[in-house]
């Protein structure tokens, strides 16, 4: 300190903070030599309150309002000075000022998942996060438990406290609660005034804070689940299968007639007839008449088709009768079965083979 400054703190005495911070809770006013003089004027302004310590005690808390410095007004500082009737001379003490306004919009989250038992899913893994308000209420303790003989104390330096507190009693709430991951959502407002509580009844009587709000904003599952979830919901959206396959059909006849000379329709018009032909195979029936007894199982008679290419189906035994009696499969078409080792030309497939010759039994009538 420069010889004005020191010079300043002789002639004027005004003690005051003008906090334009947004996350101190504790400030330390700069004096001197720490002399305040008989007389001096303690400003103290709303959301706040001062406290005098002389030699590491805690004396005299001064809420808001404007204080000429007297013994009337500083007992228990009077008492510990040995002041009777009055002092003339400055005097020492440390003054901190402390923030008692609700600091809003700190975030908390979980590091780390909580481990839970899904009624629902088994064993899962969730993430939280969300926003709560920090108040002192008690400067007393604020002081002695935090922020000892710091010049100032920012919400910074009690985040990781808070966070831990917060995270351990929320795995506490959901592990009790039993609820299933799925109706978490609906319940964000009831598990908040849960967490709040208890985080309140944890940090109110030994650090002197209050937590006046606590909000859950999310819980969210592991990603790889709700990849799952995505994939569970698209098929309930999609509903009945054959006609959702009808519909991507048409529309990719569509498209093709808006391009006709690509590959693409050759591909798509075999595609189809193969479509067509497992259709038939099971609609083509005369009116009252009794269905046909299904012939016993032939091995390997799903089969795929290279078609420019690309691998079309799988299709049954009828769907292959079908395309070799409209010329789409030829004999050295490739087919692939499970039964096979690899691509083989149609004609070296018996089974397929023996639907060119003509030798595979009739349906029967």
């Amino acid at each position: 300190m420069g010889f004005f400054d020191k010079l300043r703190a002789e002639l004027v005495d005004i003690i005051e903070w003008i906090d334009d911070s947004k996350h101190t809770l504790v400030w330390r006013f700069p004096r001197y030599n720490n002399q305040i003089k008989n007389g001096a004027q303690l400003i103290v302004r709303p959301g706040q309150k001062a406290i005098f310590v002389h030699r590491g005690q805690i004396a005299d808390i001064f809420e808001e309002g404007h204080y000429t410095l007297k013994t009337d007004n500083l007992p228990i500082l009077s008492t510990i000075m040995g002041w009777k009737y009055g002092f003339d001379s400055p005097f020492k003490a440390e003054v901190y000022f402390v923030s008692t306004r609700q600091i809003t919009d700190l975030k908390w989250g979980t590091p780390n998942p909580v481990m839970l038992r899904d009624p629902e899913f088994g064993p899962i893994r969730l993430r939280a996060f969300g926003t709560y308000a920090l108040k002192a209420v008690d400067p007393k303790a604020l002081l002695k438990e935090l922020v000892g003989t710091n010049e100032d104390f920012s919400t910074e330096e009690v985040a990781e406290l808070m966070r831990s507190i917060i995270n351990t009693a929320l795995a506490d709430i959901l592990g009790k609660s039993q609820t299933a991951a799925l109706d978490l959502a609906g319940k964000y407002q009831e598990f908040s005034a849960k967490l709040r509580d208890e985080v309140a009844t944890r940090i109110d009587d030994e650090y002197g804070l209050e937590i006046p709000q606590l909000f859950i904003v999310n819980i969210s599952l592991p990603e790889e689940v709700e990849k799952a979830l995505d994939t569970r919901s698209s098929m309930g959206v999609i509903g009945d299968m054959n006609r959702f396959q009808s519909y991507q059909m048409g529309k990719a006849m569509t498209d093709a007639a808006a391009n006709p000379g690509g590959g693409a329709a050759e591909g798509l018009g075999m595609g189809m007839g193969f479509a067509m032909a497992n259709r038939m195979a099971g609609g083509m029936m005369a009116p009252g008449a009794a269905a046909p007894m299904a012939p016993p199982p032939v091995p390997a008679s799903v089969f795929h088709v290279a078609v420019n290419g690309a691998s079309q189906g799988p299709y049954t035994l009828d769907a292959m009768r079908q395309a070799v009696a409209s010329g789409q499969i030829q004999g050295d078409t490739l087919v692939w079965s499970p039964s096979l080792t690899g691509w083989t030309p149609a004609s070296q497939v018996p089974a397929v083979a023996a639907l060119m010759t003509g030798s595979a039994p009739p349906p029967l009538p």
